[in-house]
């Protein structure tokens, strides 16, 4: 039989507001409407330890408590034991006795791991079904971190290289292991040096539809209030990607933007700005906003969406909200990757700094061709990308159905 499912996952997937809690938050949804679910998870702020009520409201039983290890004292761990720090900031002993109570207690059937530092929590002698959910290839990420030089070079390339290790060897301990999209599954396929094992397959992020629905937000009142053209990009924002892409945009293309709309502003929402952007807070039409209650006032205003990413692993949750939000979106080959959408119909792909100016501009040029734009994004993620869709096949990677089916013959 199925059984009861344990979930781990490195952070509380509540509130489901960034891009990995987004993720782990629809499939602990998911999975509490098949099984009874125990969570065990870690806090990093005050915030997350507050959602412990949400936690309980929907876990069988759970466990809660804050990562506490500085990333520097992990780092010395791992140089000592030989493992990817992303291994050693998320271990956790408290977590560790949990899981083992747990196990004990518990007729576990499927211990389903969110992301991979959780991978090292599973127990060797476990004999159910495991279910690993990478999200993206990590370790691509470190590859090419690693190739843009500097101090950190050296330590990324290292976490590139013992990631993948881990990568291996989780995907030869999991009865299935799970992508965002079918291009990164592929790409993990294609680094693995013995194929044999598990089945990888691509399990896509959806979107809320109802949460992100144009009509049932008003515009934010600060950007309503000014001329513009406003242009935004949100995401968590001391997320070296997501800052590469502010600062982009911030010096290469709104200056270029600001020669033909010199009114034009550029909107970064999102949490824990790093000081290299929050000094470009009111300088030549950059606001840095940091923390918000609500991103969808700001796609609401925005005449553009910006998401400029050089280095983008699996789908673009901020992608995917903007498109349910209506809004013409302007991006980069890397954070178009894994949506099923086209260019030119659902949003506007630019390969390098003169292609996105350009295609911002004629968007902003064209207030007609930008409606029909987030118009025809708002129709695909509706009919083709929500929630309910994209997990429609988790009960079969958890035995779900053969356990109904086994149910249904007796």
């Amino acid at each position: 039989m199925l059984g009861e499912i344990l979930f781990l996952a490195h952070r509380v997937p509540f509130p489901p507001d960034r891009g990995d809690k987004i993720r782990s938050h629809h499939l602990l949804k998911r999975l509490a409407e098949i099984a009874p679910v125990h969570v065990g998870c870690l806090a990093e702020t005050d915030g997350d330890l507050a959602q412990e009520s949400e936690l309980a409201g929907i876990a069988a039983s759970h466990f809660l408590a804050r990562r506490a290890k500085p990333l520097p004292l992990a780092g010395i761990e791992a140089l000592a034991r030989g493992l990817p720090v992303s291994l050693t900031a998320f271990d956790h002993a408290g977590l560790r006795r949990w899981i083992a109570g747990t196990l004990a207690k518990r007729p576990i059937g499927t211990v389903f791991v969110f992301s991979g530092q959780m991978g090292q929590y599973i127990p060797p002698d476990f004999g159910g079904r495991v279910v690993i959910d990478l999200c993206d290839v990590d370790s691509a990420k470190f590859e090419a971190y690693g190739q843009q030089g500097g101090l950190r070079a050296w330590i990324d390339r290292r976490e590139a290289r013992l990631l993948a290790l881990e990568e291996e060897r989780l995907a030869h301990r999991a009865h299935c292991t799970l992508l965002v999209s079918e291009a990164e599954a592929a790409l993990f396929r294609s680094r693995l040096r013995d194929p044999a094992g598990g089945r990888i397959e691509a399990l896509r992020n959806g979107i809320d539809t109802a949460a992100f629905d144009p009509l049932a937000v008003t515009p934010h009142p600060e950007l309503t209030a000014q001329a513009g053209p406003h242009l935004v990009l949100t995401g968590q924002m001391d997320y070296a990607p997501n800052v590469a892409a502010a600062l982009r945009t911030a010096e290469r293309l709104l200056p270029e933007i600001r020669k033909a709309h010199p009114g034009a502003s550029f909107h970064v929402v999102g949490r824990a700005p790093v000081p290299q952007l929050r000094r470009l807070d009111g300088q030549g039409g950059v606001r840095v906003w940091g923390e918000v209650p609500d991103v969808r006032p700001f796609l609401a205003a925005a005449d553009a969406v910006l998401a400029p990413l050089e280095i983008a692993r699996g789908i673009q949750n901020k992608v995917l909200e903007a498109m349910a939000m209506a809004r013409p979106v302007v991006l980069s080959p890397e954070a178009a990757t894994g949506i099923d959408a086209h260019d030119g119909e659902h949003f506007a792909v630019g390969a390098d700094d003169l292609a996105l100016i350009d295609r911002t501009l004629a968007l902003l040029q064209d207030a007609a061709a930008a409606g029909a734009m987030g118009a025809a994004a708002r129709r695909n993620v509706v009919e083709h990308q929500g929630w309910a869709a994209m997990l429609a096949p988790l009960g079969g990677i958890v035995g779900a159905r053969r356990a109904e089916a086994r149910r249904d013959a007796a």
